[in-house]
Order: structure tokens, then C-alpha cells, then sequence
């Protein structure tokens, strides 16, 4: 009797007909059209959370002067709103110890511009004298000037004077001439000669007088001018050494001025310096990190105290590309973005389909490599896309995606496998109404 081997027919199945080819062919159509689906390129970084702003970043509060703590107004995890007082000090320096060190400064101030005033009215007294030493100056001129008018007016009667007599001294010596000639041809008497020598004597006489008295006139005149020499240089001295006064006076008033400046901007220092005893926030924020901690400790100028964290932050992330990437990045570029600490799907090719990420734009990127051998890019939230965690916080990992071309997947799979770099991305632009063409990808 002969048995049927029931496993041989189980095992190689001879009596049925095989599928694996239908199989085969169904899972090679399968993956032709899965070359055919789109793939988005995409780049990978690395990233932490930023602000937009920089003075949405956390920032030092520093001491703007040396000084002694005197008391705390917050403590560290406090939020304050701007102008809240955060720490009070006091002075250390003794150049400041002054209470009343302002009140004193003014009232150097008011010395000085007294000082000013009393050199000014000095000013004006010189002024008045050299105008009245001007005004002497001229009368005094004038005066001999007038002198000289009347002594020229006497040399002009003492020259016809002197003209007359030599008149009658050359007729007086003619007569005595031919009265000698007679006398001596015996037609005259001596008493004769002798009263025509008188007359001769007498025409002398007076001839000598006359020009002395015409030279003592010279004489004065002389006199006179020498006198205006005089009189010029008297005045002169006199007034250049008022004058002398006049600008030594005007030198005080500006040494003065500027002594005056000087105090005026030491009194608005010390006015400064007095509203730096209380430290304000500068804006809204939690006080973090404070570095000192007691009543009495001493602080350096522009040593840091704490640090404020802004409350109100547009929140940006900057993440790191490699040179080799950096000609892909463009400003407006779409990234997509997994948040620490937020559960997330991610299919890099398919970023519709992923989940868990939100969107971001590129606003900005440095043409300067970092330390790290990277480029800088910042990127900001896409309000258009699903709107940005409310817990991140600044400082906090974030892993982005920065989308590129859409091509299909066999291109993509020929692309690594000759190493060729992706496809370079352009932002799409919508039709101007003036015609002008728009990029696409």
C-alpha cells in the first residue's frame, strides 16, 4: 500500500501555482512610483533660541559708579517693570562725600560770574576813561594848535616889522653915508654928522630888535611843537596803558567764563552722579544672576550687579550652516523647526507631513564665518505657518530643516549618489501689476 508524502506537497507547494512573480512585479511598480514622488531638499542645523531684538536679550545691569550697597529692592527671580528701583547706593569716593556738594559748587559758580561782573563794570570805567583821555588828548591839540595859529599870525607882523625897519636902517645908513662924504668935503657940521649917526644907530637898533624878537617868536613856535610831541606822547601812554588795563580785564573775563563752565558742568556731574545712587531696570523683566548679596559690599565702576531677562521677546532662532551650504540660504527661505522639549515627527523629504515642527523664515544670515567654523543664520517665526510655543525660552535647542527645490525622489537618490550638491533655491514671487516676471523655484 503506498503512502502520499503530504509535507513534499506542503513544502514545495508543486501543485499550486507561484505568486512570487506578481509579487516581484507589483513591488518593483510599486518603487517606480515611489521614484516619481516629490522629495523637498532640505538642509540640516543645528540651532538655539535667540530674539530678533537685541535688546529683547538678557542683559547686565552694571554699577554706573564705584559705591557701597545699601539696600536690596528685588530679589533674584523678581519681575520689575521699567523705572522700578532694583538696588540703592552710596558714595565711597571723598571728592563726593559731600552732602551739600552741588549747593557749594553753585555758589563757586555765582562767585565767579560776580567775579566776571566786577571786571565788566571795570571794563566799561576804562572805557569811559580812555574816551575821556581821547577827548582831552583832542582838546589839548587844539589848543595849541591854536597857539601855533596866533604865533604864526606874530611872525607874519613881526617879518613886516623887521621888513620896515630894515627900510629905515638902509635909509638911515645912506643918509649917514653921504652926511660923512659931506662932512668930510666941509659941507656939513659935526652936530650935523652926529645927529645922522643918531639916526643911524637908532635904525640899528631897532633893525636888532625886531629880529629878536622875531627869533623869540621862532623860538615858540618850537616850543609849541615840541610841545604837541609831547602832549601826543603823554596821551598815548596814557591811553595804551588804560587800554592795557581794558584787555588785561577782558583775559579775566574770559579766564572767568571758563572757570564758570567749568563749575556749571561739574554741578551737572555731581546733579548726574547724585540720580545714580538708584539703580533702575531699564525695562520689563525677571531679575537673574545677582552677584552681589550683602548690604555694605563695595562695587567697581560698570561691575556687573545682575541680569535682567526681558519679559516681552520676539523670539528668533540662529543656527549654524557650513560654508559648503551657505550659497543655498537666501533671505525668506522657509525653515521647519523641532523645539526641545516638543514631541515631534519628522520626515525630512515631506515636511507637509510631518509633525510636531513649526515654520520659521530666514531674516538675515553673516558673511563672516563664526569661531565654529560655521555661518550664522537667524530666522525668525512665519506667521503664516502654526504660531511658536509660548514655553520656549531663550538659550533652548531647536533643530531646523531649511527647505529647498522640490524634485522627485530618483532624482534626489542620483544626486547623493554622484555627490552632487542640491539644487540652488530662489523664492517665488508673485506678478507685479507692472508686468514685471516673478521668480519661481
Amino acid at each position: 500500500m503506498k503512502y502520499k508524502i503530504q509535507s513534499f506537497d506542503n513544502v514545495y507547494r508543486s501543485d499550486r501555482q507561484s505568486t512570487v512573480k506578481y509579487w516581484f512585479t507589483g513591488i518593483m511598480l510599486f518603487l517606480a512610483v515611489i521614484l516619481f514622488l516629490p522629495w523637498t531638499q532640505n538642509i540640516k542645523a543645528k540651532g538655539t533660541i535667540t530674539t530678533l531684538y537685541q535688546e529683547q536679550r538678557p542683559q547686565d545691569i552694571n554699577s554706573p559708579i564705584p559705591g557701597k550697597i545699601m539696600k536690596w529692592w528685588v530679589k533674584e527671580g523678581d519681575f520689575v517693570k521699567k523705572g522700578d528701583t532694583i538696588l540703592q547706593i552710596s558714595e565711597i569716593k571723598e571728592d563726593y562725600l559731600d552732602p551739600n556738594l552741588v549747593g557749594r559748587t553753585q555758589q563757586q559758580v555765582e562767585a565767579k560770574k560776580g567775579t566776571i561782573n566786577y571786571y565788566q563794570s571795570k571794563i566799561a570805567t576804562v572805557a569811559s576813561q580812555i574816551e575821556a583821555l581821547n577827548s582831552a588828548k583832542k582838546l589839548k591839540i587844539e589848543q595849541l594848535n591854536n597857539k601855533l595859529r596866533q604865533l604864526d599870525n606874530k611872525l607874519a607882523g613881526e617879518r613886516a616889522e623887521l621888513q620896515a625897519a630894515n627900510n629905515e636902517f638902509v635909509l638911515a645908513k645912506d643918509q649917514y653915508e653921504r652926511q660923512q662924504k659931506m662932512f668930510d668935503d666941509g659941507l656939513v657940521s659935526q652936530t650935523q654928522l652926529q645927529q645922522r649917526n643918531l639916526s643911524y644907530q637908532n635904525a640899528l637898533a631897532k633893525k636888532i630888535m625886531v629880529e629878536n624878537k622875531l627869533a623869540q617868536t621862532q623860538q615858540e613856535v618850537t616850543n609849541v611843537k615840541i610841545e604837541q610831541n609831547s602832549v601826543e606822547q603823554e596821551y598815548t601812554e596814557k591811553i595804551s596803558k588804560a587800554e592795557g588795563e581794558r584787555f588785561q580785564s577782558m583775559s579775566q573775563i574770559a579766564t572767568g567764563q571758563g572757570d564758570v563752565a567749568k563749575l556749571e558742568n561739574q554741578v551737572t556731574n555731581y546733579t548726574i552722579r547724585n540720580g545714580m545712587y538708584v539703580i533702575l531696570a531699564p525695562q520689563d523683566g525677571q531679575i537673574i544672576q545677582a552677584k552681589k548679596s550683602g548690604i555694605g559690599e563695595i562695587l567697581k565702576d560698570g561691575e556687573r550687579i545682575v541680569v535682567i531677562v526681558p519679559t516681552r521677546v520676539n523670539y528668533a532662532v540662529e543656527m549654524y550652516v557650513r560654508p559648503v551650504d551657505l550659497p543655498l540660504i537666501n533671505v525668506g527661505q522657509k525653515v521647519r523647526f523641532m523645539f526641545d522639549g516638543f514631541p515631534a515627527i519628522v520626515f525630512s523629504g515631506w515636511p507637509n507631513t510631518s509633525y510636531g515642527t513649526f515654520g520659521g523664515k530666514i531674516v538675515a544670515f553673516e558673511n563672516n564665518i563664526s569661531p565654529n567654523g560655521l555661518f550664522r543664520v537667524l530666522v525668525a517665526e512665519d506667521t503664516t505657518d502654526r504660531q511658536w510655543p509660548a514655553q520656549i525660552k531663550i538659550g533652548s535647542g531647536a533643530s531646523a530643516i531649511s527647505l529647498l527645490k522640490d524634485v522627485p525622489i530618483w532624482y534626489e537618490l542620483w544626486r547623493n549618489i554622484n555627490g552632487f550638491p542640491p539644487d540652488y533655491y530662489t523664492l517665488e514671487e508673485p506678478i507685479s501689476k507692472d508686468g514685471d516676471k516673478a521668480k519661481t523655484k
